[in-house]
């Protein structure tokens, strides 16, 4: 299990937030931690402790008057730490090499494939011209409706018809390098991981895949290494000491770089 860092970037600040408060209107979250850091700090840290496949996430939308803040953070970021970090957050296929020719190893999408609802397979084709399978990340966040767990959209906020499985990511896998999936109901609250949805997560073998949201303890990291068939590399948000958490960075590397 590998960890992935993260610098989420929201109204052009370094913060970590409660994933499903997300609101494109009025560009509102609840915030669990704003850095007095910008993004290239994090870039140094994370370069520094040569902690490479991490996620800068731009939380506001493309139509955002914050958007463009997010994006100057995002490069300092990711100038910081040349090709050892990955990019997401309004990404198409019209920007997508921008932000590998500024630094990113790869670029994260959602929205611009899970589109209207289904996968847009001629989008998907669109980016893999664009920037070429092997920089190109699946973010397949999802939330629990029903009988499992759907893909959401637009900031988490927009169901898909999409459901995740282990089937889902296999039909996907030659399009991209990785999946990136964010427990949303759990993201941000530092209450625990979704046990039920790494279950499924695990029976998925193929791409490398990183799981997020609710991790607040090293009892979650050994239920994750444990639930996850230690094929899970895993992020931490709030529960970080970088964001205001109990959890100490030193500590989370040294655990997961344990075999």
């Amino acid at each position: 299990m590998k960890f992935r860092p993260c610098i989420d970037i929201h109204n052009g600040k370094v913060k970590q937030i409660v994933g499903g408060s997300l609101l494109d209107q009025g560009d509102c979250a609840e915030e669990n931690f704003v850095s007095a850091h910008d993004a290239g700090f994090y870039g140094k840290l994370y370069k520094k402790n040569q902690l490479s496949g991490g996620h800068v996430i731009l939380l506001n939308s493309k139509d955002s008057p914050y958007y463009e803040a997010d994006r100057r953070e995002a490069v300092k970021a990711l100038e910081a730490f040349p090709g050892g970090l990955q990019a997401g957050g309004g990404i198409t296929d019209e920007n997508a090499a921008y932000f590998i020719h500024k630094g990113a190893s790869h670029v994260i999408v959602t929205s611009f494939v899970f589109s209207g609802g289904k996968i847009r397979y001629d989008r998907l084709e669109s980016l893999r011209e664009a920037v070429g399978r092997e920089h190109l990340v699946l973010d397949l966040s999802c939330r629990r409706k029903g009988d499992g767990y759907y893909v959401v959209t637009d900031r988490w906020q927009k169901f898909t018809e999409e459901k995740v499985s282990s089937g889902l990511l296999k039909q996907l896998e030659t399009f991209c390098d990785e999946f990136l999936i964010h427990g949303v109901d759990v993201e941000g609250k530092a209450q625990g991981i979704d046990r039920e949805l790494v279950k499924i997560l695990s029976e998925y073998e193929g791409n490398p895949l990183t799981y997020a949201g609710g991790v607040r303890s090293f009892e979650d990291l050994e239920i994750l290494k444990k639930y996850g068939k230690d094929r899970i590399d895993v992020t931490i948000g709030s529960a970080l000491d970088l964001f205001g958490g109990s959890m100490e960075f030193a500590k989370v590397l040294s655990y997961c770089s344990q075999k």
